[in-house]
């Protein structure tokens, strides 16, 4: 393969095998560790742990913060944390594509609230029918938890933060604006999954699942995804990222024998079409569209 088909496809593999190494992991850490310490200590065990290697990796205590950014550093970290606990206490009772799904519908809303375009209507349309048919609304296609549904819609609030919160911390280095973002979620997790989970957190084989999960789901990803945003352009970036809620859904019918119907998958397809919609659409109205330090679903 020539230099400029490698350079050229290196990006995209870069963002399929993000998405593959969070579905993996997050469908180890449901499999293996929820039985152990349950959603809130898995949540400790991998922010933790994804923090204390994205930290002694960038070695963020190297570059000055300001009050400013300080200030940015920990309202992105507190909606890191938020959302990546949200996110878990979901899968307790909902399938992992759904919970992906579902939560797309925050960096949706941000995509749609900041375009006036007329056809973004039918993008609007086709999310909200992707949505009715995954949400316990009475209709017969939905058989889902609705505790897990709403800490879904959680998590989609949170991601909608995390990315605003991303805007103000995009001017730093992504090595400094991510490690702590990171510790600063650790700080709001940890609490909560020692408060649950207990001494359980200390067990040597969580430790051990725990490292493994927080390498898989959250430092790999974001190191690919951070490779990718500067290869790639941010609309092709979005478009890449909107097959998350399908990789998911294929990897937990593989991994966790999680089967969902027709319609289920129906809407899956409905909500990653309208993810890429929106993402093309920005790139016609924008010639700079905005990027964030890491875009990735817990």
């Amino acid at each position: 393969m020539s230099s400029s088909r490698y350079s050229a496809l290196f990006p995209l593999l870069a963002i399929l095998g993000s998405v593959a190494c969070l579905g993996i992991g997050t469908s180890l850490a449901k499999r293996t560790l929820f039985p152990l310490i349950g959603a809130q200590g898995t949540t400790a065990i991998r922010v933790g742990f994804a923090a204390m290697l994205l930290l002694l990796f960038w070695r963020p205590w190297r570059w000055k913060l300001n009050r400013h950014d300080t200030r940015a550093i920990v309202l992105y970290g507190v909606a890191l944390g938020a959302m990546n606990l949200c996110f878990y206490l979901a899968l307790r009772s909902i399938p992992f594509g759904i919970a992906v799904a579902i939560e797309f519908a925050g960096p949706l809303t941000i995509a749609l609230l900041a375009s006036r375009r007329p056809q973004d209507f039918f993008w609007v349309a086709l999310a909200v029918g992707g949505l009715w048919l995954l949400l316990p609304l009475g209709h017969e296609a939905s058989t889902l938890d609705p505790a897990g549904v709403l800490y879904a819609l959680a998590a989609a609030f949170f991601w909608a933060s995390y990315i605003l919160f991303g805007k103000r911390v995009s001017h730093l280095h992504a090595g400094l604006s991510v490690p702590l973002g990171l510790a600063v979620a650790t700080l709001l997790v940890v609490p909560v999954g020692v408060s649950h989970a207990g001494m359980a957190l200390l067990s040597p084989w969580v430790l051990l699942v725990g490292l493994g999960v927080a390498l898989i789901s959250s430092a790999i990803p974001m190191m690919l995804e951070m490779v990718a945003l500067k290869r790639l352009p941010s609309q092709a970036f979005g478009i890449m990222i909107s097959m998350e809620p399908a990789v998911a859904a294929l990897l937990a019918l593989i991994l966790l024998n999680e089967y969902l119907t027709a319609a289920q998958w129906l809407a899956i397809g409905m909500i990653m079409a309208a993810s890429m919609g929106c993402a093309y659409c920005a790139h016609q109205q924008r010639r700079k569209p905005m990027q964030t330090p890491g875009l990735s679903a817990p």
